[in-house]
């Protein structure tokens, strides 16, 4: 049987995830990216966006995740050293975290950067030799108190 964890009995407290990933493309789409010359226009900002959008449905994605009311976001995409990074943040205030939304916007995000440049990266077999998507990891959770920064 498939079920939710029950979070009914959780205090409702301040929560904050943040999640990092990379996106290894060639020299040359890092380029086109940065020339702004990719075909489908800026894969950065469409990415930025593209990620919002997923954290907001995370719970659609992925099964056994509660609908979670996110009360702050952001996506951040930029080319730095050699590759696409993108870094995601989700806070809300509930009985359960936001490590998922961080995930799901931080992949979401480099995966539209892939979409929009594939066509640089194609190889004559159709494939995709010089992508690699990852590692994407959680790299801050907090629960109780809001920080300042």
């Amino acid at each position: 049987m498939a079920r939710q964890r029950p979070v009914h009995a959780k205090p409702e407290v301040y929560r904050r995830a943040r999640a990092i990933g990379e996106l290894s493309v060639s020299p040359g789409t890092l380029q086109a990216i940065m020339e702004g010359t990719v075909e489908k226009g800026d894969p950065l900002g469409a990415a930025e966006i593209a990620g919002l959008m997923a954290m907001k449905g995370t719970s659609r994605l992925i099964p056994h995740c509660h609908a979670i009311p996110l009360t702050g976001s952001a996506v951040e995409v930029a080319v730095d050293a050699g590759a696409v990074r993108a870094e995601a943040e989700a806070e809300t205030l509930g009985r359960t975290g936001v490590e998922m939304e961080a995930l799901v916007g931080a992949t979401v995000a480099l995966l539209t950067v892939w979409d929009m440049v594939k066509y640089l990266e194609k190889d004559e077999n159709g494939l995709y030799p010089n992508v690699r998507l990852g590692p994407v990891r959680v790299v801050e959770k907090r629960k109780g108190r809001e920080e300042s920064t």
